[in-house]
């Protein structure tokens, strides 16, 4: 269903039926850029910490715009075994509603709209008919200044068309606009002494009105109704109208309730973010962290500048995200998957091993084929990334005993994969952890390079040729990260350059102490000097402090993993940090006795299986946190398949997703 400015407001309670209603939910966005001054690779450098990347996502990609938001909601249908959608893809734009209301500046960018364009996006339906939208703190302005407004009226007794700094007394016309004050004057005692009910005034300026106001205000209190119209191309006029008290008062009643209408209708689309939000339910994406970001950015508050806020505040707007890309990136799936871009990860999932979702659209919105690609329309990709996830929690029912061939949105095998949003590009961070602390890897083998701009890649090759293979990540025109294949090789490198004069050579922890001790110089003359960011944290606290008094969050924010010694090897080093992490875990009955398991007994401490094998004619064991047995919610640990081998000295895992939990 595409939804513009026009239908928004009878789409409303639809949509909002719709989103109770669904199993799951899944979104997409188009961005009107990525980034307004990095390239995309500076931007997402292999070598970033989270805190880094949300920094400078955060600097680089806000003033874009979402200018599109897809949302297609997953119900499935017990009785009929399939799921049911509906899909919405919204246009938007920040189309100002009133002289009060914000002017939002954005920007764009050049190779963002080419491709969109090349794909048949419509611009003119996004600035033409986009649906307006306001934050959580811009509505409180508004609502407060409405309020204001109105309590002068209620408060003073006299019509809310009055100008507060009109006087009692005649008014003081400057001699340029004496003729023209005449003039309406006598327009209007025209019309006190004729049948007519109402007169027109020519389009004048501001400063003009004001004047009419006040005029008419001191030579005629009482029997008129004075109210400024806009026309269609935005010119102003006044109107005089011929009214009895009783009359003037249900004008007055009828003009505050169509304020109050404008301001409900200015909120627009944040609307929709703070139905989804409301539910509570489980909103799926691919490679989400920048919709995320821009989401809570547009809808919500401007981000705050600590990581941490924004990921109480993202627990709040959101409390279960789920992301198809780290999902696809993870075992059982990463040695399945060859590509994990959202269109031919969805052609993957039709495939073997997988299947795809029987699904069907709902009578009376859009059916999408799937073989037509319409790809990068909002609508589009948000139902595909809902497939995708269907597909790959289906896949993980075969493991169950007996193998389910549908996994509930609700199922307790997911888990592992909520709050985890996928990091482009991070060689050994594999996800922001919005429920907990971030993965700490072990960087010893890096080495921080600063070196002439004239520098290309092959020199710094050609510079480290003597250590074997080496990966590069730039940071800029000057400086870039060089990975070593043995940690042992970092001292020798180090001491080859001391008296190198061209470039420079420093540990990555040396480099990271550096960098925090200029950051941490750089707030102290923040908290002493004339900036002042605290507006961005209040908006942001204020937000979440919302958020949790409108909806009780259960349990507490997760414990990250901590991170093992990383093997020295570096085609392992990735792998490694997948596979050596351990956390602490609760059993039903471990949580009964009030007794703590660590992670590597309940699941096989050798390979970091999350999903244990089961002994042979055993029952089959519980997952963390299981609810009650035989619920659609509570999946238990599932059987080897019969061709695993079981040893005796433990079983073999399934797949290395330790670091989810």
């Amino acid at each position: 269903m595409e939804i513009t400015r026009q239908n928004f407001k009878g789409s409303l309670g639809t949509l909002c039926s719709a989103v109770e209603e669904a199993d799951f939910l899944a979104i997409d966005g188009e961005f009107s850029g990525i980034s307004d001054g990095p390239s995309v690779s500076a931007l997402t450098n292999g070598m970033d910490t989270p805190e880094e990347r949300y920094g400078k996502l955060r600097k680089h990609s806000m003033d874009f715009l979402l200018f599109q938001f897809g949302l297609c909601t997953f119900r499935y249908d017990q009785a009929q075994a399939k799921y049911l959608t509906k899909s919405f893809n919204f246009y938007i734009f920040p189309k100002p509603f009133s002289r009060t209301s914000p002017d939002i500046k954005f920007i764009c960018q050049s190779s963002s709209i080419d491709f969109l364009a090349s794909q048949g996006f419509d611009f003119n339906k996004v600035f033409r008919s986009g649906i307006p939208y306001l934050n959580q703190e811009e509505e409180a302005q508004l609502r407060e200044q409405y309020e204001e407004r109105r309590n002068q009226m209620n408060g003073s007794g006299t019509p809310s068309y009055i100008s507060p700094s009109s006087g009692k007394g005649p008014v003081n016309v400057p001699d340029e606009h004496k003729d023209f004050i005449s003039r309406v004057v006598e327009k209007v005692d025209g019309l006190l002494n004729n049948s007519e009910k109402t007169v027109d005034l020519e389009p004048c300026s501001g400063f003009q009105r004001k004047l009419i106001y006040q005029t008419l205000n001191w030579k005629y209190p009482k029997g008129l109704h004075i109210e400024t119209v806009e026309t269609e191309k935005k010119e102003r006029f006044i109107q005089v109208s011929k009214v009895d008290e009783e009359e003037r008062r249900r004008i007055e009643q009828q003009k505050q309730e169509r304020e109050q209408e404008e301001l409900n209708d200015a909120v627009g689309f944040s609307r929709v973010i703070h139905a989804i939000s409301k539910s509570g339910k489980l909103v799926v994406g691919h490679n989400m962290l920048l919709d995320v970001m821009h989401t809570i950015h547009q809808f919500y508050c401007p981000l705050p500048e600590e990581l941490e806020d924004f990921k109480e505040v993202t627990m709040c707007v959101f409390p279960r995200l789920l992301d198809t890309k780290l999902m696809a990136s993870t075992q059982p799936f990463k040695d399945l998957i060859t590509n994990t871009s959202l269109a031919e990860l969805e052609k993957q999932l039709k495939e073997k091993p997988f299947k795809a979702p029987k699904v069907e659209c709902s009578e009376g919105f859009q059916c999408y084929d799937t073989a037509a690609e319409q790809l990068h329309e909002a609508g589009y990709d948000a139902y595909i990334t809902g497939l995708c996830f269907i597909s790959m929690a289906n896949y993980l029912g075969s493991f169950l005993t007996p193998p389910r061939a549908h996994i509930s949105a609700r199922s307790k095998l997911l888990e592992p994969f909520y709050n985890k949003l996928f990091l482009m590009r991070v060689i050994d961070i594999p996800y922001l952890n919005i429920s907990g602390p971030d993965l700490q890897p072990k960087r010893d083998h890096v080495l921080y390079v600063t070196f002439p701009k004239e520098w290309k890649t092959s020199d710094l090759y050609q510079l480290f040729s003597a250590f074997g293979n080496i990966q590069v990540s730039w940071i800029d025109d000057t400086s870039a990260f060089v990975s070593l294949s043995q940690l042992e090789q970092v001292q020798i490198a180090m001491n080859t350059s001391q008296y190198a004069e061209s470039y420079r050579i420093q540990t990555y922890a040396d480099y990271m102490q550096s960098k925090q001790k200029n950051m941490h110089t750089s707030r102290k003359w923040v908290e002493d000097g004339w900036a002042n960011t605290s507006s961005y944290r209040s908006a942001a606290m204020t937000t979440a402090a919302a958020c949790m008094h409108s909806r009780s969050l259960t349990g507490k924010r997760s414990i990250s993993p901590t991170q093992e010694d990383q093997t020295s090897d570096f085609s392992g080093i990735a792998d490694s940090n997948w596979s050596h992490y351990t956390k602490k875990i609760k059993t039903d009955a471990g949580a009964s006795a009030g007794c703590v398991q660590t992670y590597a007994d309940a699941v096989d401490s050798t390979t970091g299986s999350w999903l244990k094998a089961q002994p042979e004619g055993g029952a089959a064991s519980t997952s963390p946190s299981q609810g009650a047995a035989g619920s659609e919610e509570a999946d238990a640990w599932p059987q080897l398949p019969t061709n695993q081998s079981q040893g005796s000295q433990g079983s073999t895992g399934l797949f290395d997703v330790p670091q989810v939990w």
